[in-house]
């Protein structure tokens, strides 16, 4: 079925290089947000390095600084992960915001509830990451040190790195069925096309649970399994947005036809 046109009106008459302007727009102010945050951030360094410091999976946990820059370093990994946190849900408004225009009114009210589930699926996605994946990752590279008759110096930044190297992936990912569903809504994507797609997708998946796992069998399938479930899920989010996509199009369509009757 062919989308009805955006009409002037609905569109404010802007041309190709007005939406170009209005998207660069929209971008600057995300980065806007995101440097806030950033800023934000460097305050909120230091409680959220003395939680994850006691939470570690050891009791016994030593960090080392090896470089005089590597608290430094340290306090702007935490700035970028409170900052994706901060930035996500306003990243996804300004997008919102972007195609509202082209947007049916139902379409604009049932496009915005996923701002704040944006933020949701994020913190989802980095609990996983920290209370299922790291652990696990963790563990695994603890026995093969003991096994190989060694001791475990930890350096602040090797430690931090490999902590940030989970968890910021793995919770982007979560934020696939939030941006599938939402790209269905405008037109972009179909559940059609995500079934097609479908034996990329779980290749990707199971090659991103790969790498960023242990080199052991049992932690590749626990995570790679999980994600390949979140775009099964996705695609069902994808097909019910489809539905109510097209239910309010043809009400659309419907509600025009009585009106040049």
């Amino acid at each position: 079925m062919v989308q009805r046109p955006v009409s002037a009106e609905e569109d404010g008459g802007m041309s190709i290089w007005d939406h170009i302007g209005e998207l660069r727009r929209r971008v600057v102010y995300s980065l806007i947000v995101f440097a806030a945050g950033m800023v934000g951030g460097l305050f909120g360094a230091e409680p959220l390095f003395n939680y994850l410091v006691a939470a570690a999976p050891t009791e016994h946990l030593e960090l080392n600084a090896f470089s005089p820059w590597d608290a430094i370093s340290l306090y702007m990994k935490f700035a970028v992960l409170i900052s994706f946190i901060v930035a996500i849900p306003f990243t996804f408004y300004q997008l919102w915001a972007f195609v509202k225009p082209a947007l049916g009114r139902n379409e604009q009210r049932a496009t915005l509830r996923y701002i704040p589930g944006a933020l949701v699926m994020f913190l989802i996605g980095l609990s996983f990451a920290y209370y299922v994946v790291f652990p696990m990752a963790y563990y695994f590279t603890e026995r093969v040190t003991e096994n190989m008759g060694l001791k475990q110096t930890y350096g602040l930044t090797q430690y931090f790195s490999f902590l940030f190297n989970l968890l910021i992936p793995i919770s982007l990912l979560f934020e696939l069925p939030l941006v599938i569903m939402f790209l269905t809504r405008i037109g972009i994507l179909n559940p059609q096309l995500l079934r097609k797609m479908r034996r990329l997708a779980w290749f990707i998946m199971s090659v991103i649970g790969v790498t960023i796992t242990p080199p052991d069998v049992i932690s590749d399938l626990l995570v790679a399994v999980p994600l390949i479930i979140l775009y099964e899920f996705s695609v069902l989010l994808s097909t019910m947005a489809y539905r109510k996509r097209l239910a309010a199009r043809a009400a659309r369509e419907a509600e025009l036809d009585r009106e040049e009757d």
